[in-house]
């Protein structure tokens, strides 16, 4: 199995257990939760390869994907009351996932993300974990350590928005004098 497809297999685990948490918060039923697990896991993966004209997308090559999300859905439908706070515990997975998911993007394209988010350390921290895991490739010549170092970077950066509040600066218009 390779790095990207581990990746692949993790990012489709920990987004499937924060949409898994989405149908909580809604109170869905058992079919809800596997479909918004389901949506939640591939969504990403699915666009990037649609991007990259790569067939067939992953999930569809590999139904495996599939099967990881839903028996995700399935842990949170039995566990979710268990967790005090399912919001926050939805923030901080899903800080987790993105920190699997730019390495496996980057691992697949070697592209940078360049969408921002008003203020919010999410794209940015996705950007800074990328050009990390370029600069890392290009200095140190070690194979897996451009991916940990993008994982470490983006979930760092995102666990400081979430944890310390880290935000970018947002443009306020000024009434014109």
């Amino acid at each position: 199995m390779t790095a990207l497809v581990l990746l692949d297999y993790a990012a489709v685990l920990v987004f499937a257990l924060t949409g898994a948490l989405a149908a909580s918060r809604q109170q869905l039923d058992i079919v809800g939760f596997a479909f918004v697990a389901c949506l939640t896991a591939v969504g990403g993966g699915t666009l990037r390869d649609l991007l990259l004209d790569r067939n067939p997308v992953f999930w569809l090559g590999s139904p495996g994907y599939i099967l990881v999300a839903c028996t995700a859905a399935l842990a949170i439908f039995l566990t979710a009351h268990l967790a005090e706070s399912r919001y926050r515990l939805l923030l901080w997975l899903d800080s987790f996932a993105l920190a699997v998911a730019v390495p496996a993007g980057v691992s697949a394209a070697n592209e940078v993300p360049l969408v921002l988010k008003q203020g919010e350390l999410y794209v940015t921290a996705a950007f800074a974990g990328a050009l990390a895991a370029v600069l890392a490739e290009r200095f140190t010549g070690i194979p897996a350590l451009p991916l940990a170092v993008c994982a470490l970077v983006t979930w760092g950066l995102r666990a400081g928005s979430l944890a310390f509040g880290w935000r970018l600066p947002v443009y306020r218009a000024r009434p014109p004098r």
